[in-house]
């Protein structure tokens, strides 16, 4: 009768400790389930890229849990829609961060979005890291923030830098109104001039919106060679189509925001053709190296995939990969802080192709860029 009251007086301990391991992410911690959180947008103007970066990821650990996940750990990715609204992002995640626990959060979409979440603090009084997001502003290295993409001042440089190499040099600059448009007019004059390249006019429109009128009048009275178009896939679409409806003959090219699948739903091969996109991750339309074989072959054994492949859900999956290494270099133990300080000594991780490096202070990890150019017949050209 003693040994059957030890035996369950110790089950119950080794309950409550596995439970507060949970809770506090402090000792064994046995069979957790490590939550990701994104809260992005999976309704509004750029709901296909959020839930293309969110099936990314999801591609990851579900093939992860299968293998039977890292050190016992499974995965799971909880999503919130914040329809691209700065202050529901903020909302949500301190709900999400209250009622689930996650590890770490992703996926995140948006300057404002990012600069109020910021702002709130709430990544440092947490603790937690954000791993991967998206945006058309310049984002700070800040502790707790970490991009597993090339800079967006990385991406200018490359399209200024090829128009340069084909003697296109007066060029307009569509970009996203708002506080965050400052530093991203000053890379994109900075980069103009070291080209040899004037920004001879510039047009925008208001965040989580597509409102376009006014920037393609600029551009029309205006009349550049080319225009770099610094916006959400969204308003990039609707300033191509109207912009060519109106006569528009400059060439256009995007920073990887304006997501090659969404232009391709809404514009035609007319409107899209020469159109040059930057692209931060390789293409997950032909395998190029290691990193897109294995995001090919993850996918191919997926029956029915929630949205198709892209390149947003590419990121997602990247960003999924870092994340599941950070945890696996915890061992048996993975914690918010230890997160972070994997992350901070993630130097040089070889993803299959693809180098991600992060160090304190320094949180832009890839330099990855390269163009993709539409043909006439509709297809991407490397």
């Amino acid at each position: 009768m003693r040994k059957r009251c030890l035996s369950s007086a110790f089950a119950k301990a080794l309950t409550a400790l596995a439970v507060a391991a949970l809770v506090t992410g402090a000792g064994p911690i046995l069979a957790a389930e490590i939550v990701v959180g994104q809260v992005g947008p999976m309704s509004g103007p750029e709901a296909g890229q959020g839930r293309a970066y969110a099936a990314g990821m999801q591609l990851h650990f579900t093939a992860l849990n299968k293998a039977g996940g890292i050190n016992g750990h499974k995965f799971t990715l909880l999503r919130k829609d914040d329809g691209g609204a700065p202050e529901d992002t903020v909302t949500l995640t301190k709900q999400m961060i209250a009622e689930d626990n996650p590890m770490v959060l992703a996926g995140y979409f948006g300057g404002r979005n990012l600069a109020g979440l910021l702002s709130a603090g709430i990544l440092a009084k947490e603790k937690i890291a954000l791993v991967g997001y998206r945006t058309s502003e310049i984002q700070p290295d800040v502790p707790y923030l970490y991009s597993v993409r090339a800079g967006l001042r990385d991406e200018i440089s490359k399209l200024i830098e090829h128009l340069a190499t084909i003697g296109i040099k007066r060029l307009g600059f569509f970009h996203e109104a708002g506080p965050g448009s400052t530093s991203v007019i000053a890379a994109a004059e900075d980069a103009a001039r070291k080209a040899g390249a004037t920004i001879e006019g510039r047009g925008s429109y208001v965040a989580n919106t597509v409102g376009v009128t006014d920037a393609v009048d600029t551009f029309m009275n205006m009349q550049p060679q080319a225009i770099i178009m610094v916006s959400s896939g969204a308003a990039a679409a609707g300033f191509i189509e109207k912009y060519r409806i109106a006569g528009g003959a400059a060439q256009l090219l995007a920073h990887s925001g304006a997501d090659i699948e969404q232009l391709s739903k809404r514009l035609s091969p007319e409107q899209m053709q020469g159109v040059a996109i930057a692209q931060v991750t390789p293409s997950p339309y032909k395998v190029s190296n290691q990193l897109v074989k294995e995001f090919a072959d993850t996918a191919a054994k997926v029956r029915s995939l929630e949205v198709p492949v892209s390149y947003a859900m590419m990121e997602g999956y990247i960003a999924a990969r870092v994340i599941s290494e950070a945890i696996r270099r915890q061992g048996s133990r993975p914690s918010r802080e230890g997160t972070v300080l994997a992350l901070d000594g993630m130097s040089n991780f070889d993803l299959g192709g693809y180098v991600i490096s992060f160090k304190p202070g320094q949180h832009s990890g890839s330099s990855f860029v390269e163009l993709s150019i539409v043909t006439s017949a509709g297809r991407i050209r490397q």
